[in-house]
């Protein structure tokens, strides 16, 4: 049975959710599922914006045979040719002979890797700013390439004023009926999914963010529609603000987040004290995650958040401690940057964890690396204590 819901009296939203999938891209836990987003519009000539995983596919089959009530689907306009977007192209073409699939060189490049169906005359190659008239509605196609993937491009409604905005401004997470950032507390609820979901996904390309928010400025948008997450029709300010400070790199809050790693609790026993002397301070939104229990994915939300960071890591076989190096090696990989550190290491009898993570770090651009670093020999007594509490002056005077 179909389930949508209108954007406008032209536009419908066709899409679905997946709440049994355990792990995005088979990598990022989502444990409030997520949503896949189609949407089709209805004119003298229909067209349809991306398609949606192999999971739901019925689901979305059923909602665009409902929506066009009988008529025939003219366009398929592929905006980002990632699987859990283009994964009912083969079927579309089977059910609708007429069809024509509306991309740019490298979507046609693409979609000739995933699929043996032959497209030949069943394309319309399209270039950065060109439009196609359905009748009262124009679609107008923006490049936003390795926004994440080459062939990213985002599709501009005019009459409507709607940005079709691929991948960004996405979010994890499944719509629960309401698809609305105005209907849901976006802030408590969706926040730390959306920036998590930047910060993995799209977070490497921070340059290519900037050139893509560049454009949107350019236009005159009243709703951005996502292929993952809410649909923003109000606050697009709020959303746009996000987006500038996650590609520049600039974080979110003036705070600490403490990620550590620890064996039998000494280190998670110096995180603790040092946490709790920093809220004595006046520092809030304080968080410490443990890196053996929380996926790094939100290891790496935390660090678009926070300006400053504490790691404290155990020596492990002569390194790091396998958490740590995994979530350092994510870091680099995603350019992160612009962040204050402080380094915590223990060690009971050869401490250099924290002489390899700066080695690190210093691969990574602008990172401040404070004084002191921290050394615990098994357990924390007064001389480890003594530099632990001058690593809070440290991160005091740098917070202030």
């Amino acid at each position: 049975m179909y389930c949508t819901r209108n954007i406008s009296e032209s536009v419908i939203w066709v899409g679905g959710c997946d709440r049994r999938l355990a792990l995005f891209e088979n990598l990022f836990p989502v444990p409030r599922g997520v949503a896949y987003n189609s949407y089709l519009i209805l004119d003298e000539k229909t067209a349809l914006i991306d398609t949606v995983d192999s999971s739901i596919s019925r689901q979305f089959l059923e909602n665009v045979l409902y929506s066009l009530g009988g008529r025939t689907l003219d366009y398929l306009v592929i905006n980002h040719m990632e699987p859990d977007h283009c994964a009912n192209i083969e079927e579309l073409l089977h059910r609708f002979p007429a069809l024509k699939i509306v991309g740019n060189a490298k979507t046609h490049t693409f979609i000739r890797q995933f699929y043996d169906t032959d497209i030949q005359g069943r394309t319309i190659t399209v270039q950065d700013n060109d439009t196609l008239c359905l009748g009262q509605h124009t679609l107008q196609f923006c490049f936003t390439p390795m926004v994440h993937w080459p062939e990213v491009m985002m599709t501009y409604e005019q009459k409507e004023r709607i940005l079709f905005s691929a991948d960004a401004f996405g979010s994890f997470g499944a719509l629960n009926g309401n698809i609305f950032n105005d209907e849901v507390d976006f802030d408590r609820d969706w926040l730390a999914d959306a920036r998590r979901y930047y910060g993995n996904i799209v977070g490497k390309y921070g340059p290519q963010v900037q050139t893509a928010l560049k454009k949107a400025a350019e236009k005159e948008i009243q709703t951005i529609c996502p292929l993952h997450g809410p649909i923003w029709r109000s606050n697009l300010g709020y959303l746009l603000e996000k987006y500038n400070r996650w590609s520049l790199y600039e974080p979110e809050e003036h705070t600490v987040t403490f990620l550590y790693g620890s064996m039998y609790g000494d280190t998670e026993n110096a995180v603790n004290i040092l946490a709790t002397e920093m809220a004595k301070a006046g520092i809030k939104n304080i968080v410490a995650h443990d890196m053996s229990s929380t996926h790094v994915s939100t290891l790496i939300g935390e660090v678009f958040r926070c300006s400053h960071l504490v790691l404290a890591s155990p020596t492990y076989n002569n390194g790091i401690y396998p958490a740590m190096l995994n979530f350092l090696h994510d870091m680099k990989a995603l350019n992160l940057q612009n962040r204050t550190i402080g380094l915590v290491q223990n060690g009971s009898w050869a401490p250099s964890s924290a002489k390899q993570m700066r080695a690190l770090l210093d691969e990574m651009k602008n990172m401040q690396i404070l004084e002191p670093v921290v050394t615990i020999q098994s357990s924390l007594k007064e001389s480890s204590l003594e530099q632990l509490f001058s690593l809070k002056d440290s991160l005091l005077a740098s917070l202030q």
